[in-house]
């Protein structure tokens, strides 16, 4: 599949501000699964934009603006080619043995109720692959999108406690229960062509699980299915802070306003 993506984010400020600094986690790297055709990052002022590797091997851009600065409008746009892999990730850059993605963090930490729960979806399955299935749909039953439910901060147990969250927390708590059961994991941000539905309010978040035999598994609790080849893969980390799209401050005594337009459109490729 093709897939076009138009993502623009213009950050307003009540007063000039001194200056501004973010990290963009917002350009693809390829894999088996996902060819990137093009991608380019614009700024509507002056900036210094400057390329680099995170520790994941993430492609990560440090973006400088010096005030005064009103607003800032932010553009990415680029075309991929995607391929459905089951869900396996192969051909993607590792730095970090698998093991290390057993690490809980603040956000993905568990607590009683999450190991209970995920003990029980253990006791319904006898191999890991099958844990990662039984958690995705056991997670997508336990928790309801709600979009005005939780923030960035939100842990895995706040959210499971609540209820209620975004893909972020239902990926966090699967974080939280995988890592538990000894399945290495790790955070995945990126974006999920809709069919019928290009305009968006914001991008994706899923996980990746390791499987033994199969290597890297992709799972979407927020959905309950592996990625196919509707998912763009950004970023990944031991949690969102790890592989935010955007992160960021100001330095100036200003309030921030955020607007957001994405747009994603996919057209499957002619048969040779």
């Amino acid at each position: 599949m093709r897939i076009r993506i138009t993502h623009e984010t213009v950050y307003r400020y009540s007063e000039p501000v001194k200056s501004a600094i973010q990290l963009l986690r917002l350009t693809p790297r390829g894999h088996e699964g996902q060819t990137i055709l093009s991608w380019n990052i614009d700024v509507n002022c002056e900036a210094k934009l400057l390329r680099r590797e995170d520790w994941y091997g993430n492609i990560a851009h440090s973006l400088f603006v010096a005030g005064p600065v009103e607003q800032i409008t932010l553009r990415v746009a680029g075309d991929i080619e995607t391929a459905d892999t089951a869900g396996i990730v192969r051909g993607g850059v590792e730095r970090f043995p698998e093991l290390f993605y057993l690490r809980q963090t603040p956000l993905t930490r568990d607590d009683a109720a999450i190991r209970e729960f995920a003990e029980e979806m253990a006791g319904r399955s006898s191999t890991p692959l099958d844990r990662a299935h039984v958690l995705t749909g056991a997670i997508g039953e336990r928790l309801r999108f709600d979009a005005d439910a939780t923030h960035p901060g939100t842990t895995a147990t706040e959210a499971f406690t609540a209820g209620h969250g975004v893909c972020q927390d239902f990926a966090h708590v699967f974080l939280a229960a995988a890592r538990f059961l000894k399945i290495p994991a790790r955070y995945v941000s990126g974006y999920l062509h809709k069919p019928g539905e290009p305009r968006q309010e914001a991008g994706h978040a899923w996980v990746e699980a390791f499987i033994p035999d199969l290597g890297w598994v992709s799972f979407d609790p927020a959905n309950g299915v592996s990625a196919t080849e509707h998912y763009v893969r950004l970023a990944t980390g031991l949690d969102y802070l790890d592989a935010a799209p955007v992160r960021g401050s100001y330095y100036g005594i200003s309030r921030e306003a955020l607007d957001v337009r994405l747009r994603i459109e996919g057209a499957r490729q002619a048969q040779a």
